[in-house]
């Protein structure tokens, strides 16, 4: 699996307005992982995953991106098999890839799947 990773820390600064952020719908997992769906047109997702500070690190199951993954750290940091991303990274996995993400502390990311999801578990 490659990667392409950089960080957009030194361009923006990611703000996060936490009225704007309650009032979206968001999916309970049960388990400190909470997940919104801003768009979806086919297969294609735009969503944004909160994760607690105290989520289960097994929160998130092992799942491939049919179509890749694009994601960018808003707040707090991701670690998986392929490195730790932290606020203002923006990730590119190539389509089929595998992955097992955990939060790192109190976690907002902005995900994209170009043709969606299979969890593997």
């Amino acid at each position: 699996m490659s990667l392409l990773r950089h960080s957009l820390k030194d361009l923006f600064n990611i703000q996060l307005h936490d009225e704007a952020l309650a009032k979206l719908t968001w999916k309970d997992f049960g388990n400190g992982l909470f997940m919104a769906r801003l768009a979806r047109e086919g297969k294609r997702e735009l969503v944004l995953y909160r994760i607690k500070a105290d989520a289960d690190p097994k929160a998130f199951l092992r799942h491939e991106h049919i179509g890749g993954e694009f994601y960018l750290v808003l707040k707090g940091g991701i670690e998986d098999e392929t490195g730790v991303y932290r606020e203002g990274d923006i990730v590119y996995l190539d389509p089929k890839s595998v992955h097992t993400p955990r939060g790192i502390g109190e976690a907002v990311v902005l995900v994209l799947w170009p043709e969606g999801v299979r969890v593997l578990e």
